[in-house]
C-alpha cells in the first residue's frame, strides 16, 4: 500500500483548551477516521483563543473541519461522504450501512431531547421517550442478514445499528446518545429504562469500543455545556 494521504482533523477543544470538547459533530468525524484506520492528526481548537492561522485556514468556520492533502473541507456531511468514497476498500474498511433503515433510525432522539431539556413538560417528555422506544424496537428487530442465518429469530442480538461492527450511522448517533445519557442523568435523574433491552445492549457494546469511548468528551464538559439551559428548567 502506498503512503496514505495527509489528513488533519480540527475539532472543538474543551474548557482546558486541549482535551476533546462537547461537540457530537467533531466526535463523529474523529470516530470515522479512527474506524477507517487512516493515519491522521487531531488538533483541538480553542475558539476563545483561536490562533490567526486557523482563521486563515477556514475563515468563518467552526470546528470540526478537515484538511485533506492541503485542501480544506468544512461541510460535515460532505466530509463523511468524501472519506467513505476516498478511503475505500481494499485499503480501508467500508463503513456505510448495508440496510437503508439503519441510516435514519434515531434521528428524532436528539431533537426531542433538546426540546425536553429546555422545557420539561409531560408532553415533551413522552415524545422524547417515544423516540427511545422506537430506537429500541429497531435494535431488537432482526435484520435481513440475521433472518437469513436464523429464520426463526424473533429478537436481534446484534451489537450496533447495522450489525456487529460500527458504521457511519453509529458515528452519527452515538455521540448524541452520550450527551443524552449524561444530561438526563444529571438534570432529570433519568436513565435508559431496563426494559429497553436493545438500546441498553447497544450502549453497553458502544462503550466497549475504543473508537467511541476515547473520543467522548468528559461528562463534566457536557454538563457544563448545558448548565445555562439546565438552570432555566431545574426543578
Amino acid at each position: 500500500m502506498a503512503e496514505g494521504p495527509c489528513i488533519e482533523l480540527f475539532i472543538k477543544a474543551s474548557e482546558d483548551a486541549e482535551s476533546v470538547g462537547n461537540c457530537p459533530f467533531s466526535q463523529r468525524l474523529f470516530m470515522i477516521l479512527w474506524l477507517k484506520k487512516a493515519k491522521f492528526r487531531v488538533t483541538t481548537v480553542d475558539m476563545k483563543r483561536a490562533p490567526d492561522v486557523l482563521k486563515d485556514l477556514a475563515p468563518g468556520s467552526q470546528p470540526p473541519f478537515l484538511i485533506y492533502n492541503g485542501e480544506v473541507k468544512t461541510d460535515i456531511n460532505k466530509i463523511e461522504e468524501f472519506l467513505e468514497q476516498t478511503l475505500a476498500p481494499p485499503h480501508y474498511p467500508k463503513l456505510s450501512c448495508r440496510f437503508r433503515e439503519s441510516n435514519n433510525i434515531g434521528d428524532d432522539v436528539f431533537r426531542k431531547f433538546s426540546a425536553y431539556v429546555k422545557n420539561p413538560t409531560p408532553t415533551l417528555e413522552r415524545k422524547f421517550l417515544a423516540t427511545l422506544v422506537e430506537l429500541n424496537a429497531y435494535l431488537e428487530t432482526p435484520l435481513p442478514c440475521e433472518l437469513d442465518e436464523h429464520p426463526d429469530c424473533t429478537k436481534s442480538k446484534r451489537q450496533f445499528l447495522d450489525g456487529d461492527t460500527l458504521s457511519l450511522a453509529d458515528c452519527n448517533l452515538l455521540p448524541k446518545l452520550n450527551i443524552v445519557k449524561v444530561i438526563c442523568k444529571k438534570y432529570r435523574e433519568f436513565t435508559v429504562p431496563a426494559e429497553l433491552k436493545g438500546l441498553t445492549r447497544y450502549l453497553e457494546c458502544a462503550y466497549k469500543e475504543d473508537q467511541f469511548r476515547y473520543t467522548c468528551p468528559c461528562d463534566k464538559e457536557i454538563v457544563d455545556a448545558y448548565r445555562c439551559v439546565a438552570k432555566q428548567v431545574k426543578k
